[in-house]
């Protein structure tokens, strides 16, 4: 069994009955009474985030996960359908296990985070960064701001709606940060 001094970022670990990953903790050590652990705790099964505070050697359980590739084939009233890009095998994912799924376009690899006790999927992670076409945007004007770093809203070609330099014209490529859904930089 492990304790509150095993805990690290990523570690998943099994909380009030769900399966939840360390976001992030810190060890505090007050000057009177004993010692604690404060963490973050995201729940897999849902996608919350909740605080939570161990004392100091504590048990905790942890979870065993495995990342497995997944390709995004297409999208129905079921879910997302992704195939396993060895084995081909196939899966339905529903779309608020995935964080922003609408920057995900067919032919995408995807991981897919399973708990290898029950095989139950618990989330799926775009790559950090993905190329897109920008289908639409505003024409920036030169001189049309005060600030060096202006942005004006592009739609991609998934739909989804970014930020983006008044530079990006409509038929551009560029990277799109996954994760904080920022411009990241133009593909030439």
């Amino acid at each position: 069994m492990a304790t509150t001094a095993d805990i690290k970022i990523g570690m998943c670990i099994e909380f009030n009955g769900k399966t939840c990953q360390i976001v992030d903790f810190q060890h505090v050590k007050p000057g009177k009474g004993p010692a604690f652990v404060r963490t973050k705790l995201k729940n897999l099964e849902n996608g919350r985030t909740i605080d939570n505070t161990f004392t100091a050697g504590a048990p905790i359980e942890p979870v065993r996960v495995e990342r497995r590739p997944y390709q995004f084939l297409y999208e129905d009233d079921m879910g997302a359908n992704f195939m396993h890009t060895e084995t081909f095998e196939q899966i339905v994912i529903d779309k608020n296990l995935i964080d922003n799924s609408d920057l995900m376009k067919e032919g995408e690899v995807v991981e897919v985070m399973f708990r290898t006790d029950n095989e139950q999927v618990l989330s799926a992670e775009l790559p950090q960064l993905v190329e897109m076409e920008v289908t639409y945007t505003e024409p920036g004007l030169k001189g049309d701001t005060a600030s060096s770093n202006a942005l004006k809203p592009a739609t991609v070609e998934t739909g989804a709606t970014i930020k983006v330099p008044l530079f990006i014209n409509t038929g551009e490529r560029i990277r799109v940060d996954t994760r904080s859904r920022e411009y990241y930089e133009r593909i030439k």
